[in-house]
């Protein structure tokens, strides 16, 4: 029986980064569902749980620091990947403090992209 690829959630504001990502996991042979917002995922993920959520930190309405902290609390087991175009020590320390497996900075190279998505699902 084939093996059902591994699902990754995409939270940006920037239709551009989504659309993008979604070419990239996909060609990766992942699934991905993508958000436009913190609390449209956030909905989702209780629906059903990611095998790796990518996140961007600066998103109006919620930031990416507290939907980590939101999904810290309900989906503790899900591993979070940051990416971010605003990258300040503050920012790094406070995303990895909380969890995050990998801080990647905007434009992301693609293969560290994947690379840290493979890293962040070994459990």
């Amino acid at each position: 029986m084939p093996k059902k690829p591994r699902l990754i959630a995409v939270v940006d504001d920037d239709p551009f980064v989504l659309k993008a990502l979604e070419r990239l996991l996909g060609s990766a042979g992942l699934s991905v569902e993508s958000f436009a917002s913190g609390a449209e995922f956030l909905r989702s993920a209780d629906e059903h749980e990611p095998d790796c959520v990518v996140l961007d930190l600066h998103m109006p309405d919620m930031s990416g620091f507290e939907v980590q902290s939101r999904l810290a609390r309900a989906h503790a087991r899900v591993p979070v990947v940051v990416i971010t175009g605003h990258d300040t020590p503050e920012s790094r320390s406070r995303a990895l403090g909380g969890g995050a497996k990998s801080y990647l900075c905007k434009p992301v190279d693609d293969e560290a992209l994947l690379k840290a998505i493979d890293a962040a699902m070994v459990r």
